[in-house]
This record gives structure tokens, C-alpha cells and sequence, in this order.
């Protein structure tokens, strides 16, 4: 696989910009859908735009932006009684660098096929302890040769979620192409989302399970098994046509919507390239957003993590037989779960720290589409290219930049189950579909 050129930074690097103008000051407290240990890690997102635009003009309008997202300059630090993570506002400021890379737009695409290592170089390391010494919220912009520009963001999890970070970033570039006020005003409390007390759990959580360990099990851990080796990462894209293909592989014919499709044929799919026994229990957790669920509904703009995880599970073999309907169903019966009493059952259950998301026989997918984040544009245009900057083995279901009715599947994996997962993906087509599906791998 073919790396980057080094990114060359000039003068002072990085800067922290402050917000323009005076903050509130104090201690922001997290909900138990934002302080959990699955989210305690960065969103991070890689842009590629054909016209490169003024740095000075990006960290103003960051600046100002930053008045209104005042969180993302404050510190994430840990409860005085040691039970949660909270923000210290503070306005110390976000990180932004600078720098230049040696390549076109063109050969960053070309290079760049499926996700590469080598972005890596396109983000800044904060030199820091632990993750949550690092500031919430850390950008890079770098220039490149053919006067283009990428810019790659790191977002805290724990402070929002996939619909806040798009928030927070349409925001930006709203701020850098307007002074008008934002559309949309972040609703930072989260104190709707506190614990009941006492703590009543309600419902049953299968997508979560307690830390304690049996010595004893005999239970494959895929995720250990899959983090034990070397894992390469591959992209496929799946058109409306293509969609609408695998929605009549359904038999019987089931009214389905395209996540719920797409993330039964992964699941499928994912489950016959690993190999398991017929007789194991697997599951899928996705995330569902709940901010219209909820009795009163979360206010319009709330700032901080909208969503639980729906889990469906099912034994293997019912997996493997090449129909997806049973897959479909469980999907669509998780979704229905996710009411407003299961949220607040999902909330009592967090208070116990023992508790941790359960992704030992797990496929965990994160939806990135129906965001608009494919949309964003700081004046000079939308972007040639989005996705994360890194691949792990969770899945992502990415936009396509151009086509916002496209979905891109990236996931990594050991390289002979990828090879198999492949496979499995597009046996369902012919091959001009095979070929429709663009495996870069």
C-alpha cells in the first residue's frame, strides 16, 4: 500500500483557538449516554476539498463558532467522586495545526482507494498522558500542491454524537461563509437524561453485559480474536439499484428500509466469513437515535449523545442461509424496542459501572449517512471525498460524496475473513453488479 508523503509544518505548531468572545464558566455534566467507556474515543472525520481556503479565515470563523460550541474548548476530566466524566468549560481552546503535503487531489484519490494507514499523518498527535488529556476537540487543515485542501477533525465522543458532530460542523462552515446567526442553537444541558433515583432497570439489555470475567467460559470472543491479528480494511459501495436488488433477495418479500437491508446483508455476510459454529449466539448493535422518543422529546439542537444501542441477536445458522429475511425481522424488532422507558431502563443500567457494552460476539454498525455530512462546504465547494479517518474492526456505513443516495460499507478484518466477506457481499449479484459494487481491496 502505497503512504503519504510527510505532512510539513512551518512556525508554531499547533495553535488553540479560544472563543471570540466571553463564555459561561463552570462544570458541564455528562449524561450516562456520554460518559460510558464504549464512547471514550475520537470521531474522526478526513475531507477532501478541490479548493483550498485561508487558514486565517478558518480559525476566525472557528473562533466565533466556538462561542455557541463553548464545551469543545473546555477539558474533559473525571467527577470529584471519581464516578463520571464531566467538562470542565473553561475556554482553554480547541487545537488547530497547519501544514502542507506534496501531493494533488488526484493522487490523494488515487492513493486512497480504501482507507490507508498513512492518513494518519493528516491529523496532529496531541502529545498527552491518556485520551482524556487530549483536547475535546482537535483539527487539522493541510494544504496540498494542486491548491486543494483536506482537513481532518478529531471529535470526543463523549460530548456528542454522529447528528452533533454534522451539527457542530455545518455550523463552522456556516460561521466561515456568513455572520448570520447558526440555524440551529446547541442545547448543551443534559440533565433530561439523569438517572431515575433509585435506579429502576425495566428491560432487558442483551447488547450489554458486566465486566466480572469467567475463567471458566468456553464463549469465542470474536472481537478478541479479531483484534489479535493484523487487519486490512475494504470499502464497498452499494447504489439505490443495488439496494433495491438485495431488497428483493428477501423471501418472503418484507417492506424494509435501506439500513435495515444493507445492515442484515453485513450481518449475514459477516457471520458466514468468520466461520463460527452454526450453534452460536451472535448479535448486531447499531445505534438508534432517540431524541423523538423520548417523553417530552430532547430540545431541538440537544448536545450530547441522542442514541442507544438496539441489539438483535440469532444463532448462527439462521444466519448462514443465504436469506435475510430472518436477519431483517430481528433488525426491525430491535428498532421497535427502543421506546421511552427503554432508554431510561438503558440510563438506570449505566449507573452500575460494572456494566459495559458487550461486543465479545458482536458486529457493531454506526450509520454516518442521512447525516449530511457529505454536504458540508466552508465556501469553497462540497467535498471530492469524506470518511473516517481510520478503519477498525466496527463497521461503518459512509456516504459518497456526489451521491448521497449511495452507501459505502468500510469495515476491517484479517485479511483471508475480508477476502470471504467479499465475497459473500456481492454473491448476490451478477457480475456487472460485482462490478457496480466497486471492491477496492
Amino acid at each position: 500500500m502505497q503512504e503519504l508523503p510527510d505532512c510539513l509544518y512551518e512556525g508554531k505548531q499547533p495553535a488553540l483557538i479560544t472563543p471570540s468572545s466571553p463564555t459561561p464558566s463552570h462544570i458541564l455534566y455528562l449524561s450516562n449516554l456520554d460518559d460510558h467507556h464504549f464512547l471514550r474515543f475520537s470521531i474522526k472525520y478526513l475531507y477532501l476539498f478541490q479548493k483550498s481556503l485561508c487558514s486565517l479565515t478558518l480559525k476566525d470563523s472557528l473562533s466565533r463558532v466556538l462561542v455557541d460550541y463553548y464545551p469543545f474548548a473546555g477539558r474533559i476530566k473525571v467527577s470529584d467522586d471519581k464516578t463520571k466524566l464531566e467538562v470542565d468549560c473553561n475556554g482553554k481552546g480547541a487545537v488547530f495545526a497547519e501544514a502542507f503535503m506534496d501531493i494533488t487531489c488526484q493522487e490523494f484519490l488515487e492513493i486512497s482507494r480504501k482507507p490507508n494507514k498513512s492518513w494518519r499523518k493528516l491529523l496532529f498527535k496531541v502529545q498527552a498522558p491518556g485520551f482524556l488529556d487530549i483536547p475535546p476537540l482537535v483539527i487539522q487543515v493541510t494544504h496540498l500542491r494542486c491548491g486543494g485542501m483536506i482537513i481532518c477533525t478529531a471529535i470526543n465522543h463523549c460530548l456528542c454524537d454522529g447528528i452533533g458532530t454534522s451539527q457542530f460542523l455545518h455550523a463552522w462552515a456556516h460561521a466561515n461563509t456568513t455572520n448570520v446567526p447558526l440555524p440551529i442553537q446547541p442545547f448543551h444541558s443534559r440533565r433530561m437524561l439523569k438517572p431515575r433515583d433509585p435506579p429502576h432497570v425495566t428491560h432487558s439489555h442483551p447488547g450489554f453485559t458486566r465486566t466480572t470475567v469467567d475463567k471458566n467460559s468456553t464463549t469465542f470472543d470474536v472481537c478478541k480474536y479479531l483484534q489479535s491479528q493484523p487487519i486490512v480494511p475494504t470499502t464497498l459501495t452499494f447504489t439505490p439499484s443495488l439496494i433495491l436488488r438485495l431488497k428483493k433477495t428477501c423471501a418472503p418479500s418484507l417492506e424494509c428500509t435501506t439500513f435495515e437491508v444493507l445492515a442484515a446483508h453485513t450481518w449475514c455476510s459477516w457471520a458466514r466469513s468468520l466461520d463460527l459454529p452454526l450453534t452460536m449466539q451472535v448479535k448486531l448493535l447499531f445505534s438508534v437515535n432517540v431524541r423523538k422518543k423520548l417523553t417530552p422529546e430532547l430540545p431541538h439542537g440537544y448536545y450530547g449523545n441522542g442514541f442507544v444501542l438496539a441489539c438483535a441477536e440469532s444463532k448462527v445458522q439462521d444466519l448462514v442461509s443465504g436469506n435475510i429475511y430472518h436477519a431483517v425481522k430481528l433488525i426491525q424488532d430491535a428498532k421497535v424496542r427502543i421506546t421511552d422507558e427503554y432508554v431510561r431502563s438503558t440510563i438506570d443500567l449505566l449507573e452500575d459501572k460494572t456494566v459495559k457494552t458487550d461486543v465479545s460476539s458482536s458486529l457493531v454498525i454506526s450509520q454516518w449517512g442521512r447525516l449530511g455530512l457529505e454536504e458540508l462546504d466552508f465556501g469553497g465547494g462540497k467535498p471530492m471525498y469524506m470518511g473516517s479517518l481510520t478503519s477498525d474492526i466496527y463497521c461503518l456505513f459512509l456516504p459518497e460524496a456526489g451521491n448521497c443516495d449511495a452507501i459505502r460499507v468500510q469495515v476491517s478484518l484479517p485479511e483471508d475473513v475480508l477476502r470471504r466477506l467479499e465475497c459473500y457481499m456481492v454473491q448476490f449479484l451478477d457480475e456487472k453488479g460485482k462490478i457496480e459494487a466497486k471492491t477496492f481491496a
